[in-house]
This record gives structure tokens, sequence and C-alpha cells, in this order.
């Protein structure tokens, strides 16, 4: 039998031999034959599923939605189309809702109560204050989310959100938060307390809470009617008729653009002073397009989002309903509880651009941005004791079909461009609706956060209205 010691010794010389006989080249050679190899492979695979042609067309379409030039175009146009989609896709089931559950549904609880001989002291804050406002709510809030999260979602399973955040990355870092806050504040453009929930994809701590303070500064889409219907009113009515649509939506966007700046803002003073730290970095891989899968897309959008959504705001509404009706009928002295706070906030509303009347329905209407119309409209025929208009009684929502008719009404109130104008800059900068809110503590689990996240808007709307109500006093006042 060999020994095992001069076996491993005669092994040793043949391989040192074996090493000095292979030429010096060996080695980039064998990993140039290798690669070369695994690509006419991956070549003869590709030609043979015609992947190719797919992977061609991925590419061009990569360089066309992620250029600085073609990309960031592509997100506004994609943005103002389904914006444009939600809006008026939503007018005819919202109409039917509100002609069902406001129109009928309401004059038939009220005849129901009186047939039931109800005291007025408990039909009215049943039916005139929760069902009402549950009502409003629904028939504003549903038909727009269960129209933008639909869209929403295929653009998320088509493959392009990754690209938007893809687009949006460098300038997020920039200011110190996460690439991921794109999608975050997308999905805020239809709702913030889905925006709020999304920011779970960062897995940052500080960054996530960046993203979850700022969602905000996205307008939802209980705030796109009130944006809409003063634009138009208001700034619209400003140009001559031709222009008055073309005036009054570049007033939207430029606010929605201005509530991305602010987002933009608030996030870079956030990263440099209470939630100072280094930017994290992350591979953003940018998935294949594929087309949606219809059913995952429905569930999705309408159960996962919608319905929960929904009936958090639901929740929160119901109470302020009988809220909103108790100020609106309980006098104290000479007037309501509702007429003892627009005349002491009429002060505060004036410095800001605004009224008392505006504060009050903002400060009722925190369970839904949906109600502040119908809220402001009832508050101001409450003030001005207008007739014509919201006959049904006190502390009852109403909305105007007739534009003419609801500016009418406004102006009359003392309503003027300016107030129209600082709505729009409070519409976009005040406190998250309770059910943002709410969602905000449930992801934070701090109330110190969730107090940042409330008031941090506030402050900036503050600042803005009152900036913007003292240059145009300004300017109206002329030189003296």
């Amino acid at each position: 039998m060999d020994d095992p010691a001069q076996t491993r010794e005669d092994l040793l010389r043949a391989a040192e031999q074996l090493r000095w006989d292979l030429p010096q080249d060996f080695r980039d050679r064998w990993v140039e034959n290798v690669y070369g190899e695994s690509a006419r492979l991956a070549a003869r695979r590709v030609a043979k599923t015609g992947a190719s042609t797919r992977l061609a067309w991925e590419r061009r379409l990569d360089r066309f939605l992620t250029s600085r030039w073609t990309g960031y175009p592509t997100m506004v146009l994609m943005l103002g189309v389904v914006l444009w989609l939600t809006i008026e896709g939503a007018n005819v089931p919202s109409a039917l809702l509100a002609s069902l559950l406001v129109e009928h549904g309401h004059p038939w609880l009220r005849s129901l109560a009186e047939a039931a001989s109800l005291p007025g002291w408990l039909s009215g804050p049943l039916i005139d204050g929760l069902y009402l406002t549950t009502a409003w709510v629904v028939s504003v809030m549903l038909p727009p989310m269960a129209i933008f999260f639909p869209l929403f979602t295929i653009l998320e399973d088509f493959g392009y959100l990754p690209r938007v955040a893809f687009n949006l990355d460098h300038w997020f870092r920039r200011v110190g938060a996460h690439g991921k806050q794109a999608l975050t504040m997308s999905m805020g453009w239809g709702c913030n307390a889905a925006g709020v929930v999304a920011t779970r994809v960062i897995d940052s701590p500080r960054e996530r809470l960046i993203a979850i303070v700022t969602n905000n500064f996205s307008l939802c889409n209980g705030r796109w009617p009130t944006q809409i219907l003063i634009a138009t009113v208001f700034l619209g009515s400003l140009a001559p008729p031709a222009l008055a649509g073309l005036v009054a939506s570049t007033s939207v966007l430029g606010v929605a653009l201005l509530g991305v700046g602010l987002m933009f803002l608030s996030s870079w003073m956030l990263s440099r002073t209470v939630l100072r730290g280094e930017t994290s970095t992350f591979s953003l891989e940018l998935p294949p397009y594929r087309p949606p899968n219809i059913l995952r897309t429905l569930y999705t959008s309408l159960i996962d989002r919608t319905a929960i959504v929904l009936w958090r705001a639901i929740v929160f509404a119901a109470p302020a309903g009988l809220v909103l009706w108790l100020i609106c009928n309980v006098r104290i002295g000479e007037a309501t509880i509702a007429g003892h706070m627009i005349h002491g906030l009429d002060p505060v509303g004036w410095f800001l651009g605004l009224n008392g009347v505006i504060l009050v329905a903002y400060l009722v209407a925190i369970p839904a941005n949906e109600i502040v119309i119908p809220t402001v409209l009832m508050l101001t025929v409450l003030a001005t004791g207008a007739t014509g208009v919201g006959e049904q009684g006190a502390g009852v929502m109403f909305e105007i079909d007739d534009q003419g008719a609801l500016g009418t009404l406004l102006r009359g109130a003392g309503w003027t461009p300016l107030t129209g104008l600082c709505l729009m800059l409070f519409s976009l900068c005040h406190n998250p609706c309770s059910t943002t809110i709410y969602t905000i503590y449930k992801e934070t689990r701090s109330a110190k956060w969730t107090a940042v996240a409330t008031l941090l808007p506030v402050a900036f709307g503050v600042i803005l209205c009152g900036a913007v109500a003292i240059v145009w006093r300004a300017v109206a006042s002329g030189p003296p």
C-alpha cells in the first residue's frame, strides 16, 4: 500500500508542474469563455421566447418615463389625468348617492319622526345631526375613493409608481427624506390616512416619521371639491369668461404643487432639527411592466383601502353631526353657541383673510373635509339670516348646485376674492381630519408626534394666509 505522505507529495509536485505549464492568461480566458457561453445561452433563450422585443420595449419606455426632460412632465400629466378622472367620474355617483341619502332619505326619516311624534330634541340630533352628516360623508367621500384608489392601484401594479419614486428620489434625499416618500405622497392625494399607512414601505424609522408628519400637504380627495368650487366662484370670475375655466384650473393645480413644495420644505426643516440624521440609501429595483390583476386590484383598492378609510371617517363623522346640531340650536343668551363662536373668531379670521364662519366650519368639520362646504353654507345662513336657502332649520347642512346663487350668498356675507384665495390656502394647510389623526397615532404610537403632525400644517396655513392677506390689503389700498 502506497505511503500517504509520499502520495501527497507526488500530487503537490504534479499540481505545481501543471500550474507552470498553463498559459499566464489562462484565468482571464477561462472567465471570458464562461461569461461568453452564458451570454450565448441567454441570447438563445431570449430569442426563443420572443422576450427580446419586450425587453427592448421596456427599456425605451423606461428611458421616457425616467428621463429628466420627459419624466417630470409625464408625472404631472399622469396626476392631472387621474385627478380629472376622479373628479369627473365621481360627479354622477356622488349626485346619485346625495339624492338617495340626503334629498330623499333625510326627508323620509323626518316624516317618520313626525309620524312617530318624536320630540325635536331627539329627532333633531339623530336625524339632522348624526344621520345627515354621515350621509354627506358617504355621498361625497365614497365615489372619489372608489375611483381614485383603483386607478392608483393600477398604476402601482403596472409598475409606474416605482418609476415615480426613482424620479423623485434625488429631491427627497436632498431634503433628508426617503425616496419612497414619493409613493406615500401620491397615495395622500387620494386619502391622507391611506398615505400615512403607506409609509410602512419606508424601513428607516426617522424617514418614515418625516413622511407621516408631512403627508397632510398632499391634497386629499375631500379637499378637492372645496378647491375647485372656490376657485371657480371667486378666482375664475376675475378673468374674462373665455378664460375663467383655465384660470380656475390653473389655480387649483398651483395649490396642489404648492403642497408638494411645502412637503419638501417641511421635510428639510424636520431632517435638520428634531429629526436630524443620516439619509439612508436603498436599492430601488424597477420591476418589469405587467398588466394589472383586476381581482387583486379591486380587493386592494375597494376593500383594503376604500372600505377601511370610509368606515373610520363614518365613525368620527357621526358624533360630529351631533355636536354640529347642538352648537347651532343651543342658545346662550340671544345667540346660539355657533353664533358666539363665529363672533369670537371673526377678528382672527379677518387677520388671516378669512372669517369666523370658515374657522368654525373647520373646527366642527375635523371628522371629514367633505362636509366643510355644506357646513360653511349652513353657518353663513345662520350668521346672516339669509332667506331662500337652507330653510330646513338650524343645524341642517345643505349644498347649492347653482354656482351663481352660491356666489351671491357668499358675497352677500362679505366674501371677496381674498377670502376665496385664503380659503384655498387654508384648505391645503390646516389640521388633518380626525381619521388621519387617529391613523397617525396608530402608526406612531406617540401623542407628541401626532400633535406635531396635526399642528405643523396649521402653522404653515397661518403664515401663508396672514402674509397673503397683508400683501393683498397693502396692494388694494395703494400708495399712501
